[in-house]
C-alpha cells in the first residue's frame, strides 16, 4: 500500500482538479489523503433553495461545504485533513479569500495575504505528519488563476523545498491535445436544451492547459467517472452535475474525461521535469504503471 497527499483550497477542488487520480488509487487499495486549506466560504451558491447561505453573517456557508466536503471525500474513500484544524470538525486557521479585489480578499483570515512561511509551516507538519510517498498540487498558476489556489502551490513548494527528505511533488496539467478532444466531445454529447454552453475551439484555455509535452505522467482511468460524479453530486452548493459533464455557476460545461496529466515539480526551483515528448508519457503517480 502506497499512500498519497492530495493538497487543495477548497471543498469541490480535491473532486474536481484530481477525483480520477484520487478514486484510481483508492480502488487500487492506496492510502489516500486530501488536505484542504480553507471551507470556501466565498463560493457562488447554484440552488435557489440555498442561495440564503450565500454572503450571509456568520459565514453558514462554511459550515455546509464542510458537510459537503465530508460526504465527497467519504464516496472517494479518503482521509480528510482541514488545514490548522485538529480534526475535520476543527476550524481551519484560513478563510476563502474570494478573487482579488472582494471585500473577502481583505478578511483578516484571508488565505492568500496569509504569511506564506505561516502557511508552509503548517503545510510542512501535514506533510511530516502523513508521510505520503507522493504529495499533489496545482500548478504555479493555481489551474485557473484563483489567488488561494496559487496560494496553495506557493506554499506546498515552499514547505516541501524546506524538507531535507520531500517526497516527489506532482502538480496537475492538461495537454492541449486533451483540451481539445474534450470540447468537440461536449459539443457532440451535451444534450440540448440544458441551457449549459459548450466552449467554442477559439475560446481560451485556462493557464493549467499545456503543450503536450510540458505533462510527463498520466492517470487514465474511464472506470472511476460513475464514482467522481457521485461525489461531486454532494457538492450541491457549487455543481451542477451531468452524465460524463458537470457546471459551475458560470453555466459553462465541462467534462468528466476519466483522465488526468500531471509533472513534477521541483520544489526549490519551480521548475518542471523534463519531458521525453508525449508519447513516453509515464503512467500513474507511483511508478510501474500505479
Amino acid at each position: 500500500m502506497r499512500r498519497l497527499l492530495f493538497v487543495h483550497a477548497h471543498p469541490d477542488d480535491e473532486t474536481l482538479a484530481t477525483g480520477v487520480a484520487i478514486l484510481h488509487h483508492v480502488e487500487r487499495g492506496d492510502d489516500v489523503h486530501v488536505l484542504t486549506c480553507t471551507l470556501g466560504e466565498e463560493g457562488e451558491v447554484i440552488p435557489a433553495g440555498l442561495a440564503h447561505l450565500e454572503g450571509a453573517d456568520g459565514d453558514p456557508l462554511a459550515e455546509h461545504r464542510r458537510g459537503e466536503l465530508a460526504g465527497a471525500t467519504s464516496t472517494l474513500g479518503v482521509a480528510s485533513h482541514l488545514l490548522g484544524a485538529d480534526d475535520p470538525g476543527g476550524q481551519p486557521a484560513y478563510r476563502d479569500s474570494g478573487m482579488v479585489g472582494s471585500a473577502a480578499f481583505g478578511h483578516a483570515r484571508a488565505f492568500a495575504s496569509a504569511d506564506l512561511d505561516e502557511v508552509a509551516t503548517l503545510v510542512r507538519a501535514t506533510v511530516e505528519g502523513i508521510a505520503p510517498d507522493v504529495v499533489v498540487t496545482y500548478d504555479a498558476q493555481g489551474g485557473y488563476g484563483h489567488p488561494d489556489h496559487i496560494r496553495v502551490h506557493d506554499a506546498v513548494r515552499t514547505a516541501m523545498a524546506q524538507m531535507p527528505s520531500a517526497p516527489p511533488l506532482f502538480v496537475t496539467l492538461t495537454p492541449r491535445s486533451w483540451a481539445v478532444e474534450d470540447r468537440a466531445w461536449l459539443a457532440s454529447h451535451l444534450p440540448s436544451g440544458t441551457g449549459y454552453a459548450v466552449p467554442s475551439p477559439s475560446d481560451p484555455y485556462p493557464p493549467s492547459v499545456v503543450d503536450d509535452d510540458l505533462v510527463t505522467h498520466a492517470v487514465v482511468d474511464p472506470t472511476v467517472v460513475e464514482r467522481q460524479q457521485e461525489a461531486l453530486r454532494s457538492h450541491e452548493t457549487q455543481v451542477v452535475v451531468g452524465e460524463g459533464w458537470f457546471a459551475l455557476s458560470n453555466d459553462v460545461a465541462s467534462r468528466l474525461p476519466g483522465r488526468e496529466g500531471y509533472a513534477l515539480l521541483d520544489p526549490a526551483t519551480g521548475a518542471l521535469a523534463p519531458s521525453a515528448g508525449a508519447g513516453d508519457r509515464r503512467p500513474g503517480l507511483l511508478g510501474a504503471g500505479a
